[in-house]
């Protein structure tokens, strides 16, 4: 028998045991252990509540973890209750799929005074994420920018944009939808250093901003080349640069309250204001012969009291595990770090890709487990037993997944109505549902 630790229950941890159950069958028990009682991660926490469709793929994670011979192990922190190195001692081998959870900075003078939010924190707290539950961000100005032009902050700039009655029937937590309906936001400005060609928006989510209830997008038809230098560009951006080029040519809606104006070829420089954020110095700029963002040295200044920023993300490190402080993820070749100790999605390749590019990912590191340690091959390592009396010793109290059926039952009740549930966002709550707190 072959005992695997996959470390993380986001998309690339349940893609990852989905492959070595498949590979290993009978012969195999594979646990995914999470620092959270609840599963799900990026799904979860990550993903827009009103995609409800792409969170959908959770179905798919639950017959995972209904498979003979694969476990939840939550409310397990690696590096906190248990080391990687104690892992190691347990398990034939141990996959980190922890993400890439905290927002990088941007570098700039400002960048830490109040009003200045990392998108990773402003999604976590829409999204009922514990860690950012008392986030507050202030919504009382007229103003916000979101740094960056990828579909996370599309995610950012749609949902200050929507009205109450478009996102009740999704899961944003409670406490953020009645923020957002009492805020003052009117223009969300997004802020990208290149121009529209070179966005990393999908064509769904840029479709969605046409269909908005009381807010509509404002793009400069001057930002965009002649149309022939699209015939370049790959058939989805060809699309999304195609839907901005329509939003340019029709011109924004002037029945709508609400503006989401796209600025171009525009680098933050700083971040300004009395005690807190009330503007961004931008400074003009224009691509350069390799395609990057060359300054001009024209400035200007964007107001804002709320800035989001959305530029990248990293992995956080763990002791002993070797790291790629430029790249923001674990040093690997192909997924593999050390002996027996690989990496998937994010915390493999750094923050790109959709949720299903972390299958084809998972499935590849189950492969190289698979030869390096053939199906019928054995092991004396202990597995979960060994680890759960560890945790035992240390006074942790782990849950499986019948405690996530409790606590999402308990979620789906507490709900208003159409939405599919109303999350807790602490995690002495979910621990009170299961009677352990």
């Amino acid at each position: 028998m072959r005992h695997f630790a996959v470390v993380g229950s986001g998309p690339g941890g349940f893609y990852t045991a989905e492959a070595l159950n498949k590979a290993y069958g009978d012969a195999a028990r594979i646990d995914v252990i999470d620092r959270y009682p609840v599963p799900y991660g990026l799904v979860r926490f990550g993903v827009a509540p009103d995609h409800q469709s792409l969170k959908a793929v959770s179905k798919r994670y639950d017959a995972v973890a209904d498979s003979p011979g694969v476990d939840f192990i939550g409310n397990v922190c690696v590096g906190r209750d248990v080391s990687t190195s104690e892992l190691l001692d347990f398990y034939d081998a141990v996959v980190l799929a922890i993400g890439a959870p905290h927002d990088r900075k941007l570098g700039i003078p400002g960048e830490d005074l109040p009003g200045v939010i990392g998108s990773a924190a402003f999604v976590g707290w829409y999204n009922g994420h514990p860690e950012f539950a008392d986030l507050a961000p202030p919504l009382s100005g007229s103003h916000a920018a979101v740094i960056g032009n990828g579909n996370v902050a599309l995610d950012c700039a749609r949902i200050l944009a929507k009205t109450r009655g478009e996102l009740e029937g999704g899961d944003i937590v409670n406490h953020a939808l009645d923020a957002l309906e009492s805020g003052s936001v009117r223009t969300i400005t997004i802020l990208g250093r290149r121009g529209p060609l070179q966005i990393s928006m999908t064509p769904k989510e840029l479709g969605e901003l046409g269909h908005l209830e009381a807010a509509t997008p404002v793009v400069d038809s001057a930002d965009f080349p002649p149309p022939e230098a699209d015939e370049a560009l790959e058939p989805g951006q060809r699309k999304s640069v195609t839907i901005l080029r329509e939003f340019a040519a029709k011109g924004p809606d002037e029945s709508k309250p609400r503006r989401i104006v796209f600025d171009f070829f525009a680098r933050p420089v700083a971040i300004e204001g009395d005690g807190k954020a009330e503007r961004i110095l931008v400074e003009r700029t224009r691509l350069d012969e390799r395609g990057g963002a060359a300054g001009t040295g024209e400035t200007y200044s964007v107001p804002a009291s709320l800035i989001i920023t959305s530029i990248g993300y990293s992995t956080p490190p763990l002791e002993d595990v070797p790291y790629d402080e430029r790249g923001g993820k674990f040093l690997n070749q192909d997924g593999k770090i050390s002996d027996r100790l690989y990496c998937v999605g994010w915390a493999r390749r750094g923050p790109t890709g959709t949720i299903g590019t972390n299958r084809p990912d998972g499935y590849e590191v189950a492969a190289r487990i698979e030869s390096e340690m053939p199906p019928g091959s054995e092991s004396d390592r202990p597995g979960a037993e060994g680890l759960k009396a560890l945790l035992a010793s240390r006074d942790v109290m782990p849950t499986d997944y019948d405690d996530w059926r409790k606590i999402e039952a308990t979620e789906a009740s507490r709900a208003r109505p159409g939405s599919p549930r109303e999350k807790f966002v602490r995690v002495e709550d979910w621990l009170k549902v299961l009677g352990r707190a």
